[in-house]
């Protein structure tokens, strides 16, 4: 079993990210092309999750050609695969209804890209499996994601009165649902703290829905959590805290960095607490955050490189390339994704953030708080 991390001791170092960019997106079109890979996963892992990426990154780079088709070809490419298998998914149900849920990922991107007002209703329709009495809170397979897919869809439709209400309407009764449930909110019985599965990734996705009328309603919860800081630097896992462990976007302080960085101007008497967070977040992440696991936004170098200021976010992101973890690999320190060509597991996520670098962008998670 390699360590978890290795030290950040080495002199700052940076590559020329555009040249990254293109170098992922190659490799993730010739190692796994469209036709290799199983379907599953929505925006997390699979088809979905690289054709959302590829789609994002067109608008960035409309001119780009890799292996001789355009960004928005292979983003056609991938979802052509995931819809030839849209029969054979089960669709939303109570407790699987977030960003990692196929027909809902494929209705979002289709409403957004094509401006369908069918696919948006449709989206909207599925609110009644998201507000079940089953369905958790959490980003990943909850009322959470949910937002993020209606927040995209939205952006879409700013001349359609009746479309914009409906999902007003919609973002609403879901954001309703969260707050009346009790706390802690919970998933898998556990009352998780981080981005994906915790009220961090809750409070986030809420509070970028409509940070004017939500933000006040959760200035003391965000408060709260700002108490369950290791002095380390880190944060737990969940509560009660356990050991101090996991330095990562899923689970600790990455994870919080990235959302506190995304909501931090709704919450101004709270600028204080929320910048010494901040600040302690980032020394655990440059001490702990050189990751043995494959670099991807989840659980990798690439996603705790987002949490990261300017240089120190150059020089993690040195990590990243494909010379690295070829070189990670040959000596034993790489412990391979089960989803490499993913968004939030591989490939797809290391493109973005390479991206990110390139276009002087926000350092945001694709899927999570870049809208």
């Amino acid at each position: 079993m390699p360590p978890r991390y290795f030290k950040n001791d080495a002199p700052l170092a940076r590559r020329d990210p555009r040249r990254q960019v293109e170098a992922s997106l190659t490799r993730l079109v010739k190692e796994h092309p469209p036709s290799s890979l199983r379907p599953g996963g929505g925006l997390f892992h699979g088809p979905v999750s690289v054709a959302y990426t590829f789609l994002v990154l067109q608008q960035l780079y409309p001119e780009l050609e890799i292996a001789g088709q355009y960004l928005g070809q292979w983003s056609a490419a991938y979802l052509e695969t995931a819809q030839k298998s849209f029969a054979s998914y089960p669709g939303p149900q109570a407790g699987k209804c977030g960003a990692g849920e196929d027909v809902m990922c494929l209705l979002a991107i289709g409403a957004a890209s094509s401006k369908e007002a069918d696919m948006a209703q449709s989206l909207c329709d599925y609110s009644a499996e998201v507000l079940d009495t089953e369905t958790e809170n959490e980003w990943l397979f909850g009322r959470a994601g949910y937002l993020y897919l209606l927040r995209l869809v939205k952006a879409s439709f700013s001349d359609n009165k009746e479309i914009l209400q409906l999902i007003t309407d919609t973002q609403e009764d879901v954001i309703d649902a969260i707050l009346e449930t009790p706390r802690p909110w919970k998933w898998n019985g556990k009352a998780y703290v981080g981005a994906v599965h915790g009220a961090f990734g809750v409070i986030t996705q809420v509070v970028l829905t409509n940070p004017t009328k939500y933000a006040p309603k959760l200035e003391m919860e965000l408060a709260v959590l700002l108490t369950y800081q290791y002095d380390s630097g880190n944060f737990p896992s969940s509560i009660p805290p356990e050991k101090d462990r996991l330095v990562q976007v899923c689970h600790g302080a990455p994870g919080v960095v990235v959302s506190l960085l995304s909501i931090q101007e709704y919450f101004p008497s709270l600028k204080e607490r929320i910048a010494r967070a901040i600040a302690k977040g980032r020394e655990c992440i440059l001490e702990r955050g050189l990751l043995t696991k494959e670099p991807c936004l989840c659980h990798g170098i690439s996603g705790n490189a987002l949490a990261l200021e300017d240089k120190d976010f150059e020089h993690f992101l040195s990590y990243t390339t494909g010379h690295e973890i070829k070189s990670m690999e040959k000596d034993g320190l790489l412990d391979p994704s089960s989803a490499p060509e993913s968004l939030f597991e591989g490939e797809a996520g290391r493109a973005w953030t390479w991206a990110v670098a390139d276009k002087g962008l926000a350092q945001r998670v694709l899927g999570y708080n870049d809208l």
